[in-house]
Parts: structure tokens; C-alpha cells; sequence
């Protein structure tokens, strides 16, 4: 009696065993090519609908903006058996679908031993209740949704998308941007209602072990979209004026580092990808590192206030060049103006004027307030793959290299690591977290701020009030001769023309130039810091007349839109 029992128990574990063995070979070990086999014959795969978290606009009253959402429609697929005129069935669709190939459509209408080809898988519930109408033999339509972006090419490079990627052939997952650096928080699973047992089984046997996943939400930006599409259409003009390579603008709250618009042109349609490179997905704001020239001699001069080299009248005799290490270096113009105080060197952009700093503060110290500046560091902004600026020269016993340093050239950071240094000049003097997502919405309702504390002190609240009173002299008295100057608002600024190397010489080429622009304004108690650049403006040589109209467009916009009162 025993024996049989456990003869009955022997033979139901084999048969469960080969079962089982059975079961992994074809979902686990086979299953692509099953799947392949299925597709010749399978008509339509039942799938939970795509879903993933929203991304929103914040406008000024505090209201929000879809920014990136999922989007309800149609799948339009063929069985091209029932298909008896592929060439009339994709007529009648076009009538309906503007943007419909009719030439791959008749191709895949017309297809042999197949029940089942997909033509569009975004058709708008309008288009798709229209080719319902035309009852089609052979035309099917089912429930899709797929990922969408309302405003088109709006912010594009900010926020990036989402798309297969090495870690998942079967999921979407962001790809750049804030889609990328947020996906943990966005993405939801996307399941087959049939669901693979053992592939389940077998595939998350790792993913347990990993811990939790952060809890799912929408991201609630800062970015404002009223001014973010201003500030494209400011930065396209300028761009297409001068036939630029790349031109590029950020408008951040120098206070806090909330950024209200990250602009960078050419963009492209996050709708319609299909004419975009690769290059066009990447962000040179944060990705990119730039020579910025004379922009950066107002860190040079807030460095030679704060550590009392010099002051605002302190005064330098102006000979028009410098010779260091058997190397020669000149005034944009190569004149010497003799005996010229500080406020100067910054009004006529005097590069013996910063270099003649660094000789007096000694380039250690000088290098420890470039280094407290984090120039060559990555800023923390939430967008991924920022890059590290090259400050290598700074490591250098040629005093040569500290003074180019000193007016940007041989040196190299971001455009956002730019833009936090030169926010200690107007916040009073410690460095900011620049950042795009100000709070998660969770699946209860409930908001959770994110919480960006405040960096080091680099200057002292004085210097950065002294700097400011400079710069606003500059606007004052030097940009345009004074008559770009706002009679009723500050603004602190400073333009840059720096000279692009040639990768095929290693030398300065003398016709290919970046132009940049900073200001904020109030200058004594600024809202908004502005960061702007150009690369390789054709026709034109200096900083001031490319970005200086683009410049003050943004900045009385944002004056007029946020009814900023007048601050003299």
C-alpha cells in the first residue's frame, strides 16, 4: 500500500516537474519566438492602457499647467484579409487623416498572411470616430493612450521624453530632460492583462532584493509657462537674426534658484520627433561647457572687492597690453587708457583692468574664490547628464593663465554653472541650488515640496551690494551709452565676446566668437537673474549688439508681467 502511494506521488511530481519545465521553456526561454508566431495570427493585444505621471507649468497666480500628460485615443490597425481595395480603403482614410501616407498605407493594407498590421497608434478620438463612420472592411480602431505634450516644441529640451531604452524593450521610460531624471517618480507599469507567470517570476527575482521604488506622482515645476514661451519666441528671434549655431537663456530667482525658463534653440516638436538628431535632444545649458569672456570679469571684480585687493575707485594705469610668460595679451581694442579706476574696468571691459586684480590679490587667492564659486563643479540641477566645467589652467605656475582666466577665457563651465556664481553678485553672496521641480502631487492628493536648502557663503553681503552698485552703473553710464537704461528699475549687467578656439589648430580663431549676457534685476534686491548666450552670431563681433535687445525684452517683460515696483 505504501508502495503505491509514493509510486502515485512519484509520477504526479515528474508530471508537475515536466509541466513546469515545459511552462519556463516556452514563456521564458522561447518565448520571442512563439511571440513572433502569435503575431502572424493574433488580431489585437489586450493591454492595460498606458498610463504615467503628469508634469506641470506653475503660472504666477500658482496655478498649473499640463506640460507633459497622456492623451486618449485610437489604435487604427488593418486585418488586410478583409480588405478587398487597399488602394480605395486608404483614399477614403486620408479624407479623414491629414497627416495619413497614403503610400504605406495601401503598402501595409495590401499585406499577405497577415490578420493584424498597426497603421497609426495615435489617432485623436475625433479622426478616430470619423473612420469609424466610414465602416471600413477590414479597418479597426481600439482604445489607446499614449504620452503628449500640449505645448508642442515648448521648454522641448527641459523636458525631454520617454521612449524604449536599454532598460526596457517592453516599458517607456524617459530618455532626457526632466522625463529622465524623474522617472522613478512618473513611470507606471504597463501590463498584458494575461499576465507571464514564470517570465514574472523569473525577471523580478532581482528587483525585490533592490529595495523600494520611490512612490509614484506628478512633478509640479517651477517653470512659469507664459514667460518660458516668451522667452523662446525672444531667444528664436535672436537666433535666426544672427544665424547662430546654438543660442540659449535662463531666467532663474537668484534667491532661491527656481528656474522660470530654460530656452535653448534649435528645439523641436516633442509631438513629432521625426525630423530631430540626437543632438537637438541633448540641453547645452547643463550638458555643454563655453570659454564666456567678459562676463566673467564681474566674478573677477566682486573676488578683488571681497578680499580688498581693490575697491571701486582703486585705480590702475590702463597701458593697453600685457606681456606674461613671453605671452601677450590685449584690450579688446588693444588701446591703453591710462590711469582708470575699477568702475571703469568693468564699463570699458578692461581685460588688463581684471587681470591687473589677480596681480594684486596673488592667484591663490584668486583661484580659492573661483574655486568657492564652484565653477568647475556640477551645480545639482535636476535634469540629467550636467557636465563639470574645465578649470585646469587655474592648477597652473603661468601667471598667464590666471590672468585669461580673470576675462573668461581658458577656462570652460556650463551655462548653469554660470548662472549660479554670477546669482551670489545680486542674493548677497551665497550660492543657490538651481532647480526645475518644486513639488511632487502624490497618488492621496497630498503635495510634497521639495526642500532646496541654501549654499555657502562665497562673498560677503556688502561686496555683493558693492558689485551690484558697479554693474548698475554699467547699464547706467557704459551699455549703449546709458540708453538702454530702465528710468524706473535697476538692473545690474555685464556683457561677454569671447573668442572660440579652432579644434583643428588649438588656436583662437579670429572670426568665430560666443557672445553671452547676465543682469538681474532689482539690482539691490533682485527677482530674476538673466542668463543668455549665442554661439557663432554671424555678421556681428560684440555682446552688446547681438543679445542686448533680446536682453531688455526679457527683462521688462518680466518687469511689466510681475508688476515689479520701481525701485528709484
Amino acid at each position: 500500500m505504501v508502495f503505491r502511494v509514493r509510486l502515485i506521488a512519484g509520477c504526479l511530481i515528474t508530471i508537475a516537474v515536466l509541466i513546469v519545465a515545459r511552462l519556463y521553456y516556452i514563456q521564458v526561454h522561447a518565448h520571442q519566438h512563439f511571440e513572433d508566431q502569435a503575431a502572424r495570427q493574433y488580431v489585437h493585444t489586450v493591454r492595460d492602457l498606458y498610463t504615467r505621471g503628469s508634469v506641470f507649468f506653475t503660472a504666477k497666480d500658482g496655478s498649473h499647467f499640463s506640460a507633459a500628460t497622456v492623451q486618449q485615443g485610437y489604435v487604427l490597425a488593418f486585418n488586410p484579409n478583409l480588405i478587398v481595395d487597399p488602394v480605395g480603403t486608404c483614399a477614403a482614410l486620408a479624407g479623414v487623416m491629414v497627416k495619413l501616407d497614403v503610400a504605406l498605407c495601401t503598402e501595409k493594407a495590401g499585406l499577405p498572411e497577415r490578420t493584424y498590421v498597426e497603421v497609426d497608434t495615435r489617432v485623436s478620438d475625433e479622426v478616430g470616430e470619423a473612420a469609424k463612420k466610414l465602416s471600413l472592411p477590414g479597418v479597426q480602431l481600439y482604445r489607446n493612450q499614449w504620452r503628449y505634450y500640449p505645448g508642442d516644441t515648448l521648454a522641448s529640451r527641459m523636458l525631454g521624453f520617454v521612449g524604449y531604452t536599454e532598460r526596457s524593450e517592453t516599458e517607456l521610460h524617459g530618455k532626457y530632460g526632466v522625463e529622465r531624471q524623474y522617472d522613478q517618480v512618473l513611470f507606471r507599469p504597463r501590463e498584458v492583462n494575461t499576465v507571464n507567470l514564470f517570465a514574472e517570476l523569473f525577471s523580478n527575482l532581482g528587483a525585490t532584493a533592490e529595495g523600494d521604488t520611490p512612490p509614484p506622482g506628478d512633478l509640479i515645476l517651477s517653470v512659469e509657462p507664459t514667460v518660458a514661451n516668451m522667452v523662446d519666441r525672444v531667444v528664436g528671434e535672436a537666433h535666426d537674426r544672427y544665424k547662430s549655431e546654438v543660442t540659449g537663456a535662463i531666467v532663474m530667482d537668484p534667491q532661491t534658484g527656481e528656474i522660470y525658463a530654460l530656452s535653448v534653440v534649435p528645439s523641436f516638436d516633442l509631438n513629432d520627433r521625426r525630423d530631430a538628431t540626437v543632438e537637438d535632444f541633448k540641453n547645452p545649458l547643463i550638458e555643454s561647457v563655453y570659454e564666456f569672456g567678459s562676463t566673467i570679469k564681474a566674478l573677477t571684480m566682486a573676488a578683488g572687492l571681497d578680499s580688498g585687493a581693490v575697491t571701486r575707485t582703486s585705480t590702475y594705469y590702463d597701458a593697453g597690453c600685457v606681456e606674461l610668460n613671453t605671452e601677450r595679451f590685449c584690450n579688446f581694442d588693444g588701446k591703453g587708457r591710462g590711469t582708470v579706476s575699477m568702475q571703469q574696468v568693468l564699463n570699458q571691459s578692461l581685460n588688463t583692468g581684471v587681470s591687473y586684480i589677480v596681480t594684486t590679490m596673488g592667484r591663490d587667492r584668486f583661484r580659492d574664490y573661483f574655486e568657492n564659486f564652484k565653477l568647475g563643479s556640477e551645480t545639482g540641477i535636476d535634469l540629467p547628464n550636467e557636465a563639470s566645467g574645465l578649470m585646469d589652467n587655474l592648477e597652473s605656475p603661468r601667471d598667464v593663465e590666471y590672468a585669461t582666466a580673470s576675462f573668461g577665457q581658458g577656462i570652460a563651465l556650463t551655462p548653469i554653472a554660470a548662472t549660479r556664481a554670477l546669482a551670489t553678485l545680486g542674493n548677497g553672496g551665497y550660492l543657490v541650488t538651481p532647480h526645475l521641480v518644486r513639488a511632487i502631487k502624490q497618488p492621496d492628493g497630498s503635495i510634497k515640496e521639495l526642500r532646496y536648502p541654501r549654499g555657502a557663503q562665497v562673498l560677503k553681503p556688502e561686496t555683493s551690494e558693492e558689485i551690484s552698485r558697479m554693474l548698475t552703473t554699467v547699464v547706467d553710464e557704459a551699455l549703449r551709452s546709458g540708453q538702454v537704461a530702465l528710468p524706473h528699475h535697476t538692473i545690474a549687467a555685464k556683457t561677454g565676446t569671447a573668442q572660440m578656439s579652432d579644434p583643428a589648430t588649438g588656436k583662437y580663431s579670429e572670426n568665430n566668437y560666443l557672445h553671452s549676457f547676465f543682469g538681474y534685476f532689482p539690482a539691490y534686491e533682485p527677482r530674476f537673474l538673466v542668463f543668455m548666450y549665442t554661439v557663432k552670431p554671424q555678421g556681428v563681433q560684440f555682446a552688446s549688439e547681438t543679445l542686448t535687445e533680446p536682453f531688455m525684452s526679457i527683462a521688462q517683460f518680466l518687469i511689466n508681467y510681475y508688476s515689479i515696483p520701481p525701485d528709484r
